[in-house]
């Protein structure tokens, strides 16, 4: 070889090396899927033979029959492979070049499953999306094979009971999508076409805005006359696209054959429960055709083949029952907007039924339903109380919340990949809920909530939202400003401290904001939603439907308003009444702030405590509240508490007292500057905003300066002892949690929960030690002041000091408010959990009970989350997917909770020397079924929004004792 080429070659192959490292970033990607869309074969190669020995010829050169033949599909580009091999990133997958079990890719939560369905619907949803020209490729995909393959891919996978108890939903919802017998999803199909013609025809809007958010039989009707009013206007080729549309809703709407439905189950054996049942469905209701009674029995068969599919362990009888699942489901959606409630019952009745048929269909897990449906009962007598009513909507409420939940839950993941490179991925999420009985359910709530709601005066007032009964309020309390509609997950947002944002899925950080709504509430007991309910921030609950309506007013300025019963008022501030102006004139009361007590600070120790020589009598003295009160519940239950060191108060003084390298001053003398220059800026009437921005960028260069302090040596020293007398090991070996601890968690006016830095399972010294530096600097962070600096007078005062306690691997966790704050009852607690490490508090979407004296729980919520932290013993976190299918806790878990409960009530000395009779606010967590304490202090709730007269006012007139009529026919 030239020796003057070798050189040049290198670097060529270095540059080659450097380039495919880096070629799959998002913009990559998105320029692949440019690229491909204007290719006639797309994300193909050629056509080829793939025959049965792994061999693979020519489109022209069949695989002899000698070798087990083959079948003919399109091969991948070499980007494409490599594409799926790095990013594990699926685009234009050919079924029947698959193995069933990469394809169903349990390692990966089945994102190559899910992938598949994303392609589908970006394929129909975006003209073709990456195949916009290769659709047309001949011989791309054999629909026969991939057919075969899908069938084979049922029968396997649904073998598993295993499969069937954790992964029905995702199963079920797969067979709308992956070809097996000659089915497609054409509720998907009618959708995404409409939507095509109403973007190229806009006076189409409208029609196209009915079928996307209530889709009858009679849209069918609208459209041909449209096309007939119009008909001068389109072209040849725009009214055969009109045509096809009339055609693919005319198969949609094609009257489900009722007595037909049997033949689909005539492989299970004869005497089998579900072939039993089918075949009584058919011929008792072959002719029914009024839907109060279709419906609810169409439900129950839904209920039926859920309950017993695994009575047969052939994949090929489960899946003819899922066909017949997904039939039945078909049936009831023809049917639902048909069914036109005359009275009160009826309308119970229907909500009731569209529940069963959603929990069979998976969007609630088998136990949930079973904790659930007795909430949604069938009334008895003639009146029924307003009351029990109430209860009824919030229970029926909740299942279209966990049924959306369970889409954004199982496929949310993906959805986000494919969003930092198609933005239209998005959409998915909506399609899976409107093609799905969330719709009518969604639809028969707001109906009978309205009802019910103008019966007694309890109706929320909410601009631009025709069906207010969907939103239920959380937080009481009133704000006025620019209201910011913001759709996805909005993890790492800026957000405007005066500002009312509308979240589908808010951050898990949350600075303050002025008001929020969610449609992912998280739980009511995460960080966030306590800090809005100590601050009074309005808060709420609304559908993804409100989400869209609300979008008009996005940008423009409003008042909100949550009462203390959960009426929800949402305007334009042109519509504000007299009184709800005066709440913001210049004579409005000033916001209760509170003054951390500095006077009674202890910063002489400057040495580290064995946890167990602290008590709460030091809580705001020695340390904070998490690490007194642990000390005083070693003492108290010994059982449930670990060992623990505690730093308190005067380590991070005797640490801030000194010089700092380069400044004339110390670190403490700096901070203090900072709030000085800061009051007089204020002084100088300089703009709030301006003093804030000066106070974040020095904080900014003093949590640097922290981060690079020097620790002393003796505090060192005696750390390292203690290490080994107290948690018994040396530091570097014991994995340990360092959790701040500051003095304003200690004020019954406002707990800072969740404002400061936990390190989670530190191992190595070094780690440790930065660990420490870290809980310092955390106070000073952004969202930790801004929280603090809307609600103390002198948040100059803080001081963190730290529990260091040894790491238990938890199987759940979660919060504990000894009181039932959703309803107000003391007689009950409120209990959320999570799998896994730091549970409930992060704002996951946690398992909720409300439990009473004799320790039987409520199901308020199930859990939502996906994923679970776990702690390994050589450190740090990692995340394990995790399923729904079974409950969190178990009802000895919630005796157990509820006794805890009882005795930290009765034992714990409250704070105001002993004078604290109110809530307390416990995280916990269980391993092996044991009952582990992290942390307790007093429960705080802002009186001054659920005490506002106004708020109040808006719910007078309502008398929940009124007895309504369950059956007499309703005046429309």
């Amino acid at each position: 070889m030239n020796k003057l080429l070798l050189p040049l070659i290198l670097l060529m192959a270095c540059c080659c090396l450097e380039s495919t490292a880096q070629e799959f970033t998002n913009d990559r990607i998105e320029a692949m899927i440019d690229d491909y869309r204007q290719l006639d074969r797309g994300p193909y190669k050629r056509i080829e033979w793939f025959c049965a020995d792994g061999s693979r010829r020519g489109s022209k050169d069949p695989c002899p029959d000698a070798i087990g033949g083959g079948i003919q599909h399109a091969s991948y580009k070499d980007e494409v492979k490599r594409l799926a091999d790095k990013e594990h990133i699926f685009f234009g997958e050919i079924l029947a070049s698959a193995d069933l079990w990469e394809f169903w890719d349990g390692p990966n939560n089945h994102s190559r499953l899910k992938q598949y369905q994303l392609n589908n619907f970006l394929v129909a949803a975006d003209n073709g999306w990456i195949q916009e020209r290769s659709r047309f490729y001949r011989g791309a995909k054999q629909i026969e094979d991939e057919e075969e393959w899908g069938r084979k891919f049922y029968y396997t996978v649904l073998g598993s009971d295993e499969i069937i108890d954790r992964d029905f939903f995702l199963v079920r919802e797969s067979l709308r999508d992956l070809p097996h017998d000659g089915d497609t999803n054409l509720a998907q199909e009618v959708r995404s076409l409409s939507k095509t013609l109403a973007e190229r025809h806009p006076k189409f809007m409208d029609i196209r805005i009915k079928i996307h958010g209530n889709p009858e039989a009679k849209d069918i009707i609208a459209v041909q006359e449209w096309v007939k009013e119009n008909n001068e206007k389109l072209s040849f080729k725009q009214r055969e696209e009109f045509d096809k549309l009339v055609d693919i809703m005319q198969e949609f709407f094609e009257p489900v054959a009722v007595s037909e439905l049997q033949k689909m189950v005539s492989d299970w054996p004869q005497d089998s429960y579900i072939r039993k049942q089918a075949e009584q469905f058919s011929q008792s209701y072959s002719n029914e055709t009024n839907p109060s009674v279709l419906i609810p029995a169409t439900a129950n068969l839904m209920c039926d083949i859920r309950t017993n599919i695994k009575d047969d362990k052939r994949g090929t009888r489960r899946t003819s029952a899922l066909e017949l699942s997904l039939r039945l489901e078909e049936l009831i959606f023809q049917k639902t907007a048909q069914w036109e409630p005359e009275t009160l019952q009826d309308h119970l009745d229907k909500v009731h039924s569209l529940s069963e048929a959603l929990a069979a269909a998976g969007y609630v897990e088998q136990w949930e339903w079973n904790a659930i449906e007795n909430q949604l009962f069938k009334a008895e007598g003639e009146t029924i109380k307003a009351s029990e009513l109430l209860k009824f909507i919030s229970a029926a409420r909740s299942q279209v919340e966990w049924g959306t939940g369970m889409v954004n839950a199982i496929y949310g993941d993906d959805v986000e990949r494919y969003m930092e490179f198609e933005p239209k991925a998005y959409g998915f999420l909506d399609d899976r809920i409107r093609s799905s009985l969330l719709l009518p359910l969604g639809d028969a709530i707001g109906n009978l909530g309205a009802l019910v709601s103008r019966q007694i005066g309890l109706t929320s007032q909410v601009q631009a939202v025709d069906n207010a009964s969907t939103i239920r309020g959380l937080n009481a309390g009133y704000a006025k400003g620019e209201l910011v509609v913001v759709e996805g997950n909005a993890e790492g947002m800026t957000v405007d401290p005066n500002k009312i944002y509308l979240f589908d899925r808010p951050p898990s950080d949350l600075k303050p904001v002025a008001g929020i709504a969610t449609v992912s509430e998280g739980n009511l007991v995460s960080h966030v939603q306590l800090l809005a309910r100590n601050l009074g921030i309005p808060n709420a609950a609304i559908s993804t439907d409100n989400l869209d309506d609300l979008k008009s007013l996005d940008g423009k300025q409003v008042f909100y308003a949550v009462s203390p019963r959960g009426t929800v008022v949402l305007k334009e501030v042109d519509e504000m009444s007299g009184e709800e102006r005066d709440l913001f004139g210049s004579e409005r009361k000033e916001k209760k702030t509170i003054r951390i007590p500095e006077g009674k600070l202890k910063l002489n120790g400057t040495m580290p405590l064995n946890m167990s020589e602290v008590s709460s009598a030091d809580s705001g003295i020695l340390s904070g509240p998490k690490a007194a009160n642990l000390g005083q519940l070693k003492q108290l239950f010994p059982q449930h508490v670990v060992n623990g060191i505690v730093i308190p108060f005067g380590v991070f003084k005797d640490h801030m007292n000194q010089q700092m390298p380069d400044r004339g001053q110390t670190y403490w003398e700096y901070l203090t500057e900072i709030f000085k220059t800061a009051e007089t800026m204020r002084g100088n009437d300089l703009d709030e905003s301006e003093v804030i921005k000066y106070q974040l960028a020095e904080f900014s260069k003093l949590r640097d300066a922290i981060n690079k302090m020097e620790l002393k040596p003796a505090f060192l020293g005696q750390l390292e002892s203690d290490f080994k007398n107290v948690l018994g090991g040396s530091m570097g070996d014991v994995p340990v949690f360092l959790r701040s601890d500051t003095n304003m968690e200690d004020l019954e006016e406002f707990t800072g929960a969740g404002l400061n830095l936990t390190v989670f399972n530190a191992v190595e010294r070094e780690k440790i030690i930065k660990g420490i530096k870290d809980v310092w600097a955390s106070p000073y962070t952004e969202r930790s002041f801004k929280w603090r600096q809307a609600y103390l007078e002198n948040p100059e005062n803080v001081y963190p000091s730290i529990l260091i306690i040894p790491t238990v691997d938890v199987d759940y966790s979660g919060v504990l408010i000894t009181k039932d704050f959703i309803n107000n009852d003391e007689n009950s607690v409120t209990v959320a959990m999570s799998r896994g490490a730091g549970g409930a508090v992060d704002g996951q979407a946690a398992e909720t009970y409300l439990v009473n004296q004799d320790g039987d729980g409520l199901l308020i919520s199930p859990a939502r989350e996906n994923k679970r932290r776990r702690l390994p013993d050589t450190g740090g976190s990692v995340m394990e997917h995790v399923d729904f299918d079974n409950s969190i806790l178990t009802k000895k878990d919630l005796k157990t909770i509820r006794e805890f409960a009882k005795e930290a009530h009765a034992t714990m000395p409250g704070s105001k020397n002993g004078s604290y009779k109110g809530a307390w606010d416990i995280e916990l967590g269980f391993k092996d079924d044991k009952l582990y304490l992290f942390q307790i202090r007093p429960f705080v709730e802002n009186d001054q929004a659920t005490n506002s007269e106004y708020l109040s006012s808006i719910d007078e007139d309502v008398n929940l004792n009124t007895e309504l009529y369950l059956h007499k026919k309703i005046k429309s």
